[in-house]
């Protein structure tokens, strides 16, 4: 069991469209906070985009890991687009210089959530087909869910739905528990119910009522959330990030308080379960 911290990309940029140049300012934000790892967001790579030794470089410069990539998708009528397609086969073959790194994939919102159980089907048909390709590149995929208005994964029913048709050979699952709560769901239950899929971890707070906190503020167990992978022998990254108004104007501080917040309350939980190993 090996449980590794990093930062997403969306504490400094929330939308995963905004392309931008800042990503040595991320490593460096990363680095003095004292995580050892990010998983970005494609549109943030900036000048790396197209150089992944590069990339790979200036991370080992600062003693970081990529642990993911992410490429958000929207498999309409149950497959990728021709674009969608070429831009995922270009990052797996990007993710090849990172070993272990993953395809992280958050299902696009759509208009409204009409003829839902076609849409689920046809994201979770392309969802397969996607990790199927990565895994035959040794690479690791996990589909995310997201819980605004317009998701197609948002309640329990929903998540239902999903991992009735997922392929857990080829596609994992990345639970964010900002997402799971702002469903209504528990994210501790959630965690157990659908243990054998999860490959990566997003760890956010929010409130029952749907409302971005800062980390230890909102009303998500961590603890037990953390207790679960622990108990599984988890072997993995759990990427922190947050949503709140200050994430985006302050966020180098925004990253050091969470990572006070996991040394002083997270982090003990797994070093005890090492020294019982």
């Amino acid at each position: 069991m090996e449980i590794k911290f990093g930062c997403h990309g969306s504490t400094w940029v929330l939308d995963y469209d905004i392309e931008k140049d800042i990503m040595d300012t991320i490593m460096d934000n990363i680095k003095n906070a004292g995580f050892t790892g990010l998983d970005m967001q494609v549109a943030l790579l900036g000048k790396y985009r197209n150089d992944p030794k590069r990339f790979k470089e200036e991370l080992d410069k600062r003693g970081l890991q990529l642990a993911a990539l992410t490429l958000p998708m929207s498999f309409i009528g149950g497959e990728e687009t021709p674009e969608e397609r070429e831009l995922a086969d270009y990052f797996i073959d990007y993710l090849k210089h990172f070993p272990g790194a993953k395809l992280n994939v958050p299902s696009r919102v759509g208009p409204n959530r009409k003829d839902l159980l076609q849409r689920q089907k046809e994201i979770i048909s392309g969802a397969n087909q996607l990790g199927k390709r990565a895994y035959e590149n040794g690479i690791i995929a996990c589909i995310h869910p997201i819980s605004y208005e317009n998701s197609y994964f948002r309640f329990k029913e929903d998540y239902e739905v999903l991992f009735d048709g997922l392929d857990s050979k080829y596609m994992g699952y990345t639970p964010d528990v900002g997402h799971i709560i702002f469903g209504g769901m528990d994210p501790v239950q959630i965690f157990k119910d659908y243990l054998p899929f999860i490959k990566h971890v997003h760890f956010k707070d929010a409130s029952v009522n749907r409302e971005w906190k800062k980390m230890g503020e909102g009303d998500i167990d961590f603890a037990g959330c953390v207790q679960v992978l622990v108990e599984s022998g988890y072997n993995g990254w759990i990427i922190v990030e947050e949503e709140t108004p200050e994430a985006q104007s302050n966020t180098e501080k925004v990253i050091m308080d969470i990572k006070h917040y996991i040394d002083q309350n997270i982090q003990p939980i797994i070093n005890r379960a090492k020294a019982m190993q």
